[in-house]
């Protein structure tokens, strides 16, 4: 039982991790990718917002799928659209073309964030479901540790083309992982009641949800904040603080970590305490540690040391926030857990993508507007959490503790 949860966790783990692997891994590149291509900044920066916008308006499609036609052949086509899109970037000859080439691989992409989550909640509920949902972040962790690392490297030796090859490589072994160890979870019986018209119900009940939609607004924003650091620490800590784009990659993998490693403590301390309570813990944690950061960055205080000291603590919080929300806000949903899914997704990175597009425009090549908008994230989710957790309706009360 135990080998089998675990294989479950590192498949599952790995599918979740391509997606954000070609996010991470050409993170390193961003700055390379604006002069060879002879783009400036928000324009290459409109190459990473595109890629949320498509993972998040394709989960709505994946997510209903997975209901009615299983979980398996939704991942399949996706993995295939996202070698595409793969391939059409690393042969991209300008920056509209990687736009446009990004735009699909995100589409593909979005498959192996979506379903894994909705296979999690076919497996189990509750803390099980916690538990399972914390060891797949650490396989998923796979991706903002080493991914950056592995960027720089291939950067160095294949310039940023190479990055888009590798992660088409990553695809291949997607299609062969899902193919040779992934178990069907949705078998044929429970897929009769699922169809076009009862999945367009489904996201209006969960549109009508407004505890479901407040929960998944806690993690949305958390992960916006995050998204927030995705998009412009790049420019900051190597054109700003002037690190290599390998000393990059490091500091980058030090908020990973943090963040995973957090996140392995949700399924005890959730089976202790409560899914709820830990969410409006952290939450608070989270909020007040990125407002601090804000703070002493707008007094004018400029150091490296201080930004990413500030970043591991609240980082490490959020690690606590984001997979309990996702158990919380999928557990009353199990019978269109691919439709709740999806939705969740599409919100959170469809919000993503505004906080991208609205940071990008106060973005001076100092570190205070990154760290004021990742402050704004915060607070955002402290404020959903608040209101949405203060009371919750009867049969979620399972998931709050």
């Amino acid at each position: 039982m135990a080998s089998r949860f675990f294989k479950a966790a590192l498949v599952l783990g790995l599918l979740s991790a391509i997606g954000p692997f070609a996010i991470d891994m050409y993170l390193p590149a961003l700055p390379s990718i604006g002069k060879s291509l002879h783009a400036d900044i928000g324009t290459v920066q409109l190459s990473l917002m595109v890629f949320f916008m498509s993972m998040g308006v394709g989960q709505l499609v994946y997510g209903p799928l997975s209901d009615m036609f299983g979980r398996k052949r939704p991942i399949y086509v996706g993995l295939c659209i996202f070698a595409l899109g793969s391939i059409g970037c690393a042969l991209a000859p300008d920056i509209h073309t990687l736009i446009v080439c990004r735009f699909i691989q995100g589409l593909g992409a979005c498959a192996g964030m979506v379903i894994p989550r909705a296979i999690v909640r076919d497996m189990h509920t509750g803390n099980d479901a916690a538990r399972l949902m914390s060891l797949l972040m650490l396989i998923f962790s796979v991706s903002p540790i080493l991914a950056p690392l592995t960027g720089s490297l291939v950067i160095e030796l294949a310039s940023w083309r190479g990055v888009f090859w590798v992660v088409t490589g990553a695809a291949v072994l997607g299609l062969v992982m899902v193919s040779t160890v992934l178990k069907e979870t949705r078998p044929a019986h429970l897929r009769l009641n699922s169809t076009v018209g009862s999945a367009l119900a489904g996201y209006a009940t969960l549109l009508r949800d407004r505890h479901f939609l407040g929960v998944v607004f806690i993690g949305s924003f958390g992960v916006s904040s995050f998204f927030a650091y995705l998009a412009n620490s790049s420019f900051v800590l190597i054109n700003h603080y002037g690190l290599t784009p390998t000393q990059y990659s490091l500091a980058f993998s030090v908020n990973a970590v943090s963040f995973i490693g957090a996140s392995q403590f949700t399924g005890r301390l959730g089976s202790r305490y409560g899914l709820k309570r830990v969410v409006k813990t952290a939450v608070v944690g989270y909020a007040a540690t990125m407002v601090l950061l804000a703070a002493i960055t707008a007094a004018g205080v400029d150091k490296l040391a201080v930004l990413m000291v500030m970043l591991v603590i609240g980082y490490g919080f959020l690690g606590l926030v984001i997979p309990s929300s996702a158990v919380i806000a999928l557990e009353e949903h199990g019978a269109i857990a691919g439709t709740a899914s999806a939705l969740m997704g599409t919100l959170q990175f469809g919000t993503g993508a505004l906080v991208i597009a609205l940071l990008g425009r106060f973005i001076d090549g100092t570190s205070l507007p990154m760290v004021a908008g990742i402050a704004a994230c915060a607070v955002i989710s402290f404020t959903f959490a608040r209101v949405t957790l203060r009371h919750r309706p009867g049969a979620a009360a399972k998931a709050g503790g």
